[in-house]
């Protein structure tokens, strides 16, 4: 027997809140707040600030907001892979408080004071998100981009193009190593 707490939630998906009002409010404030943030509309003179123009940057947010709602493949990208984003973010943030409990007392600053930690962490967080997302976007067939990829590198892995990525990611990695500079060397 469903609770009306289930019967509530089923009612908002037949009301199409998942699928049209909450992808709409989520590209529409992210528009917005990149529009505000940057600009790039221009500024007007109110008394004597230079604030963004906010009608301008509503109306093109509206509008972005509009398209994406439209497209039913934008759609379910976002409703597959923002809850696994969500994942990823607690489970950050659990790691993060189990490091600090073993930190020293105070603010855990792992920006400026575990530079490498950081930027390891940013990449592998960059990779996980990029995982995320060729695993919510799909073909026509149903078949995930992820799989695409991952079954392309399995059959062709002693191929030419493969062998020529991790070539130049070596040696990108090689040439980011040898030029790096070490402070007070």
């Amino acid at each position: 027997m469903a609770s009306p707490l289930e019967n509530a939630i089923q009612f908002f998906k037949d009301f199409g809140l998942f699928d049209v009002v909450l992808p709409f409010l989520l590209i529409f404030s992210i528009v917005f707040a990149i529009l505000e943030k940057t600009r790039i509309l221009g500024t007007e003179k109110i008394g004597s600030e230079q604030l963004p123009k906010r009608n301008l940057n509503s109306m093109v947010s509206f509008v972005f907001a509009l398209l994406v709602v439209a497209t039913n493949k934008v759609v379910a990208t976002i409703n597959k892979a923002i809850p696994n984003i969500v994942l990823l973010i607690v489970v950050l943030i659990t790691f993060l408080i189990l490091v600090g409990v073993f930190a020293t007392t105070g603010e855990f600053d792992l920006k400026s004071k575990h530079k490498n930690i950081y930027i390891s962490l940013v990449i592998v967080i960059l990779i996980f998100v990029i995982i995320i997302f060729l695993d919510a976007l799909t073909f026509d067939t149903g078949q995930t981009w992820l799989d695409y990829v991952y079954n392309y590198i399995l059959n062709y892995w002693s191929g030419t193009v493969i062998t020529s990525i991790l070539f130049l990611l070596v040696a990108i990695g090689a040439i980011l190593y040898i030029t790096s500079s070490k402070e007070g060397k």
